[in-house]
């Protein structure tokens, strides 16, 4: 097939077009504001956090650890963290945040992990796998890293948010993407991000070989009720995230 060749206006037009999900762009800003906002600070991370429970000892991988605010809590915690982001200014911070000896790797989660089977006694994946259209190959890597009993964490948008508020479509039952301008750090970003019904979800966990532990939907943290009196009630009340707690069977 003849290449096609680009014009200069497509070229141009090209140049101008923001990249999704760029958080490389961002990356400050976006660390700043998770670090102590009401849906990370005050909701998703004491969640994920209290889901881990007795984390002391154990070997665990931050798959999408971003600044590093949830591998630093594991850590003190007493667990063994490995923390990946596909963003290298994300695991910058991180680095930042958690020392130069710090096990931190940029990698993408579409990709093979660059460690061992059964290498993690838990996986947490923290707000990440919304950002991927194909579980698929994530969920079986995931599964390879993680020994006979090991557990993997997720926490993602709510299928009931996605579908009714962000970007409202007529088919629930469709995996669909949509996009969206995120204001951060004073400046709009693009962002774009797949959303899936519920069955969907755990028929993808299920077909990686998990076996569905448990689904929740928390509370956030009632310190943010004096902290945000006029976001708290909306966490409390209406859905935001959703929280899977999935296990390896035992050889």
């Amino acid at each position: 097939m003849k290449p096609v060749s680009k014009t200069t206006d497509d070229l141009s037009h090209a140049a101008e077009t923001p990249q999704v999900n760029d958080y490389d762009s961002f990356a400050e800003a976006y660390s700043a504001e998770n670090e102590d906002s009401l849906a990370n600070a005050y909701y998703e991370r004491p969640a994920m956090l209290a889901l881990a429970g007795d984390v002391a000892g154990r070997r665990i991988l931050d798959a999408g650890c971003g600044s590093g605010p949830l591998t630093a809590a594991l850590r003190a915690r007493g667990a063994d963290v490995t923390g990946i982001d596909a963003s290298a200014g994300m695991v910058a911070l991180a680095r930042r945040r958690l020392g130069e000896d710090a096990a931190l790797h940029v990698a993408d989660l579409r990709d093979p992990l660059p460690f061992a089977d059964g290498a993690f006694d838990d996986v947490v994946a923290s707000l990440v796998l919304h950002y991927l259209e194909d579980w698929g190959p994530t969920l079986a890597e995931t599964r390879r890293v993680l020994r006979p009993g090991g557990r993997l964490l997720v926490s993602v948008d709510h299928p009931i948010v996605a579908y009714t508020i962000s970007e409202p479509r007529p088919d629930y039952f469709a995996t669909t993407d949509y996009t969206f301008e995120w204001r951060i750090g004073g400046r709009l970003v693009p962002m774009r991000l797949w959303r899936k019904p519920l069955h969907a979800m755990t028929d993808a966990f299920t077909a990686a070989g998990f076996r569905l532990s448990a689904i929740s939907e928390p509370q956030p943290d009632p310190a943010a009720r004096e902290l945000f009196p006029d976001g708290f009630s909306d966490f409390q009340t209406k859905p935001g995230f959703l929280f899977f707690t999935l296990e390896v069977p035992d050889a």
